[in-house]
């Protein structure tokens, strides 16, 4: 009986390690570095439609996948050459300064806070933050509305929800889920009556939702979009700027919006001037 409990726990130790390994630590390299040798890992949200999708047979979509790959290529990594790994919100800060990602395009709003752990490069897009509801709704028509404890979802780590937890803490409650296509599916069901994060990732849900979603009200914040990379890794973040100026400068920028989100009514705005943090 010794023996085998013995045995046991030996075979759980080698579970943990492995475990640990599968989840341990990344290249001690910069993106520039790791650029040079042709391959990168990049970070990116799985269930943005629109912006950033794993589809089905597995390839990836999306407004920020080809913000990804253009940078990618202008640092002369092949699209082949790239792995995509998921970065949920809460994650990204640590994926980074673990080294387990080169960089992360995954609506990543620049704010003074992440700044303290990571570096910017950017900003790509900007937008601001709205509110997506079922289509039969009445009550809520913008964030003037959200009052009399109305159940509002966003995403644990997100902008959004720190923006609800600061503004409308008092007059809503707030429902924190991993993702927002677990917010998708709660509002849907009738477990929450609104989704808020920024306008253009709720018009993604809508367009893949059709006659059952609708976004409401204009946005009620600004939110820029950056690139994360490593704190204080300077050349990479400068190399990414001059890719993504090439980016809104060359027409590639606008087409990929276009080619996202042309479909739903979307109209291109202004390119954003990129500000070098």
């Amino acid at each position: 009986m010794r023996l085998k409990k013995t045995l046991r726990l030996a075979a759980g130790v080698i579970a943990l390690a492995v475990v640990a390994s599968g989840c341990g630590g990344g290249s001690d390299k910069t993106a520039s570095q790791n650029a040079a040798d042709g391959k990168l890992t990049i970070g990116i949200k799985y269930d943005q439609p629109g912006l950033s999708l794993r589809n089905k047979d597995g390839s990836f979509s999306g407004f920020d996948v080809d913000v990804a790959t253009y940078v990618a290529e202008q640092l002369g990594v092949k699209p082949e050459n790239i792995t995509f790994k998921e970065a949920p919100s809460g994650q990204r800060e640590t994926l980074i300064e673990n080294g387990q990602v080169d960089y992360i395009v995954g609506t990543y709003s620049i704010t003074d806070k992440r700044k303290e752990k990571v570096d910017f490069a950017g900003p790509y897009y900007v937008t601001g933050q709205s509110l997506l509801v079922r289509s039969d709704n009445t009550d809520i028509t913008g964030a003037e509305s959200l009052n009399g404890g109305k159940k509002l979802c966003s995403v644990k780590g997100s902008t959004p929800a720190q923006n609800v937890k600061d503004k409308y803490a008092q007059s809503v409650q707030l429902q924190e889920y991993d993702t927002y296509s677990l917010c998708v599916e709660a509002l849907k069901a009738g477990a929450v009556d609104a989704l808020t994060t920024d306008d253009i990732i709720l018009r993604g849900f809508a367009a893949q939702n059709p006659g059952a979603l609708k976004v409401v009200g204009d946005p009620f914040t600004i939110e820029k979009y950056g690139i994360g990379v490593k704190k204080g890794d300077t050349e990479s973040r400068n190399k990414i700027n001059d890719a993504i100026e090439s980016m809104l400068s060359s027409g590639a920028w606008a087409a990929a919006l276009e080619k996202n989100f042309g479909s739903t009514g979307y109209k291109v705005p202004a390119p954003p001037q990129v500000d070098r943090y």
